[in-house]
């Protein structure tokens, strides 16, 4: 169906008809000017991300739910980050004539699914029209007491370095999946002109028969690499660290959630707390399947890992008296600690040797 054939308001109704609040802060969600949101005896957090089509996502290799999912965890991943509760969502989309309503039922499944495991509501937003793609911009609200919300500004020196789950993943996922775009497209270039000069000498057998090759080319293998996969188009926001922290009544002194790569969330962290870092190579973690895959493609592990970017697990910085709780903690890694800014910021390598640590992460503009 042709989204003009119901409107702005009626594509509105038919996406959030049936969806029920979940949070005592939402006062009054979709049909109004306003969502009304109440939070008496807390401080709210507030996150919004644009994602544009050919820069942050590929219709070639990513589906509209999974699109969906992404692109409400990457903002739930923001209000985690400051050790917040995730509540609400908003949602604008700008649509070319390509989309029909069933493509934005299927981006409002995905939506729902991610907002659903962390019991956010959807309680407003927008649609426009769009000449040069799909648009996407979601913003978040959260809650949190004051004293519990965690800034970037608050590492000091001796503090711990740690960081959730493992990194590069989301990177070798989308370098797999470039070079299978890159593949499939030479493969179909190719094809393409044979069947143009097919056709310019009448030769209608050769035509039909290279008709037919295009229709059926090979679908990429991925066996052995679904994490990866997996990693790049279904990102989870780590709210389950969020919970095995207070758990643990740990409270971070600085964090942040890795979307640009490790080497330039720490260099914010640093500069924005003032000191300096020492982090070790031998202690970052990585995936078996992110390791074949950099090796595969002739790539440094390392590098990918400090530098790739789109992992949205947590980096934070805990208090030296908590090691022996973030030791016993499943999945969180202690990687370095922080030093006096003036020490700089240094990568210990598996050699010992010691290098200047760099911000080499992903940068939108």
């Amino acid at each position: 169906m042709e989204i003009a054939k119901l409107g702005e308001f009626g594509l509105i109704d038919r996406l959030t008809k049936d969806i029920k609040p979940q949070n005592k802060s939402t006062k009054y969600g979709v049909g109004d000017d306003c969502a009304v949101l109440h939070y008496p005896a807390s401080e709210v957090l507030v996150t919004t991300d644009m994602l544009m089509e050919g820069v942050h996502f590929d219709l070639t290799y990513i589906d509209l739910e999974h699109l969906g999912y992404k692109s409400a965890m990457v903002n739930i991943s923001d209000i985690f980050a400051m050790n917040g509760i995730p509540r609400q969502l908003t949602v604008s989309l700008a649509l070319s004539k390509r989309f029909t309503v069933e493509d934005m039922e299927q981006f409002y499944n995905g939506l729902r699914l991610a907002c659903d495991k962390w019991n956010v509501d959807i309680v407003g937003g927008d649609t426009t029209s769009s000449y040069t793609g799909l648009a996407i911009s979601i913003t978040c609200i959260g809650e949190a007491r004051k004293e519990d919300i965690v800034y970037r500004n608050g590492a000091k020196e001796t503090d711990l370095i740690c960081v959730s789950g493992d990194l590069g993943a989301a990177y070798m996922g989308l370098q797999l999946l470039e070079r299978e775009k890159s593949v499939y497209y030479a493969q179909v270039d190719e094809l393409q002109k044979k069947m143009a000069e097919a056709k310019a000498n009448g030769d209608n057998q050769k035509l039909s028969t290279l008709n037919s090759q295009l229709s059926t080319i090979a679908s990429p293998d991925f066996a052995g690499k679904e994490y990866l996969l997996q990693r790049q188009l279904k990102t989870e926001a780590r709210g389950d660290i969020i919970q095995r922290l207070r758990e643990a009544n740990i409270r971070p002194t600085a964090m942040m959630d890795i979307s640009d790569g490790l080497s330039s969330e720490l260099m914010h962290i640093c500069k924005q707390s003032h000191v300096g870092c020492r982090i070790f190579e031998k202690q970052i973690p990585i995936d078996y399947q992110t390791a074949v895959m950099a090796e595969e493609l002739n790539m440094n592990v390392t590098t990918c890992a400090l530098n790739g970017g789109e992992d949205y697990e947590l980096l934070f910085t805990v208090p030296i008296g908590d090691h022996e709780k973030i030791e016993a903690m499943e999945d969180v890694k202690l990687i370095g600690h922080i030093t006096k800014e003036s020490l700089g910021h240094i990568l210990v390598t598996r050699d010992d040797q010691e290098f200047e640590l760099k911000a080499q992460g992903w940068n939108p503009l």
